[in-house]
């Protein structure tokens, strides 16, 4: 059965399009064919993932406005068992053009439930804001996961994302769930990262998962050249934390 995932938090450099990325890279290694859906208009997953677009090509907004295209505007195999809907810097202008759309929260979900059985996993990068870009990612979800940088200032507004999930959850989306929150960006030599870690143990009821993904270059090196943490430094720490995040949602899936 297919899993839809959103990645989100409404704050950005927390590592969301890292996870994105990388969890997509490392389910796909488990061998389950996997899509990621570049749903931020700054179009990070695009190109983090190795794919430079050309003016003509289209992209998850071509679709959204002809759903029955999404079989060619999907690339297949950007690394094996990973697809790419990629994502256009034209979604900006989207939540104006659906203000006055009936259903205007459905319509990435009206897309990818054409192809939704074609996949184990479908992973969405969303962006850093709780907008209609969003709701239309959670609404089209059946889990999320929500990455924590740890620091303090990352802590700021993640009620409102915790709200916005359940206002989805309550309004739009009844069988939505949180998969967890991933603490990134972790040092285990500060003691500021392993006090926000207790903190948010300490007060947020929800599932964190056992992984935490460190602080590591090789993780802020891969990116720029278009790859993957597992396709650029396998052996990596970073890598090494991704391939264990996949097998917690493995497991999770299996349910």
């Amino acid at each position: 059965m297919s899993k839809v995932i959103a990645i989100t938090n409404q704050k950005g450099g927390v590592g969301k399009t890292t996870t994105a990325i990388n969890l997509s890279a490392a389910l796909a290694e488990a061998n389950q064919k996997i899509l990621l859906v570049d749903f931020d208009p700054q179009i990070n997953a695009t190109s983090g993932i190795g794919v430079e677009l050309d003016d003509n090509d289209e992209t998850v907004f071509d679709a959204i406005h002809n759903k029955e295209k999404i079989r060619n505007i999907i690339i297949n195999n950007v690394v094996a068992n990973l697809d790419l809907l990629p994502g256009s810097i034209e979604l900006s202008s989207l939540e104006t053009e659906l203000v006055s759309k009936q259903d205007r929260e459905m319509v990435l979900k009206n897309v990818i439930d054409t192809v939704k059985d074609d996949y184990d996993f479908i992973i969405i990068d969303c962006p850093p804001a709780v907008g209609i870009l969003t709701v239309n990612a959670l609404v089209a979800s059946d889990a999320c996961i929500i990455p924590v940088q740890c620091e303090y200032f990352s802590l700021e507004g993640l009620n409102q994302v915790l709200n916005a999930i359940e206002i989805v959850r309550s309004n739009m989306n009844p069988s939505l769930k949180i998969e967890g929150l991933l603490f990134t960006m972790f040092d285990s030599r500060t003691r500021l990262g392993q006090d926000v870690v207790a903190m948010v143990k300490g007060k947020m009821k929800v599932k964190i998962f056992e992984t935490m993904i460190p602080r590591n270059i090789r993780l802020a090196e891969a990116p720029s050249n278009g790859k993957s943490i597992l396709d650029y430094d396998g052996a990596s720490v970073g890598a090494d934390r991704y391939r264990k995040l996949a097998g917690e949602i493995l497991k999770n899936s299996e349910v």
